[in-house]
């Protein structure tokens, strides 16, 4: 099974706030700019082109980030990606892991603390927590804040992704507030530079990694 370092900075795709570019230029951006996992969610495309679009970013993250595939197992498996990333709705852990032959990582997107809890419990290797802030993909989503993290930071120790409005101004506090990393859309697909941006996040990142003293861990 893959591993990952923490803090873990995620860039979730979406080939609509790109502006105007393509998935492909902005993710090596982000990966140089030191994103460890990108997380490529297309809910609309067909299995074919999400497949395609999977090949191509698997050769683009090869040796350099984790690529997870989000719900579609069949899809993660064909493009030979790291892992997949599993609505909180979606397939169990087990059947997804199973699926994969034990080799897939797997995450799962939670909404509350009884969520994170189940996550865990069902052997989840790691858990994104969201919608934190504000933010334009879920717009009509209360945002939950911090303070959720704190609370499943309590309750869970798989490794907590922040997800939702997270910025270079707010991924410190997601970090101090108990998170090993965060996940974000428009903080780098948005932006004029993604590969400055990536790199702004992760500086920040390790910054706040450091100030709480949290051990790395794989």
């Amino acid at each position: 099974m893959a591993e990952f370092e923490l803090p873990l900075l995620c860039l979730v795709t979406d080939r609509r706030r790109c502006r105007g570019r393509e998935i492909e230029d902005v993710v090596p951006a982000a990966v140089e700019g030191g994103a460890g996992m990108v997380q490529l969610r297309e809910r609309d495309l067909p299995a074919g082109r999400l497949y395609g679009l999977a090949r191509r970013l698997r050769e683009i993250t090869r040796g350099r980030a984790l690529l997870l595939v989000n719900d579609r197992v069949d899809v993660a498996l064909a493009a030979g990606a790291d892992g997949v990333q599993l609505p909180e709705d979606g397939l169990g852990v087990e059947a997804a892991r199973g699926t994969g032959g034990g080799r897939l990582l797997v995450g799962r997107s939670v909404h509350s603390v009884e969520g994170a809890i189940a996550a865990e419990a069902e052997g989840a290797d790691l858990v994104l927590v969201g919608a934190i802030f504000e933010t334009m993909s879920h717009a009509n989503v209360e945002p939950q804040g911090a303070d959720l993290l704190r609370q499943v930071s309590r309750r869970v120790d798989v490794p907590l992704l922040a997800i939702g409005g997270v910025t270079a101004e707010n991924v410190d506090v997601v970090l101090e507030s108990g998170a090993s990393g965060a996940a974000v859309i428009t903080a780098i697909a948005e932006s004029d530079y993604p590969l400055e941006a990536a790199r702004g996040l992760v500086r920040r990142m390790d910054r706040a990694w450091t100030r709480t003293g949290v051990a790395r861990r794989a």
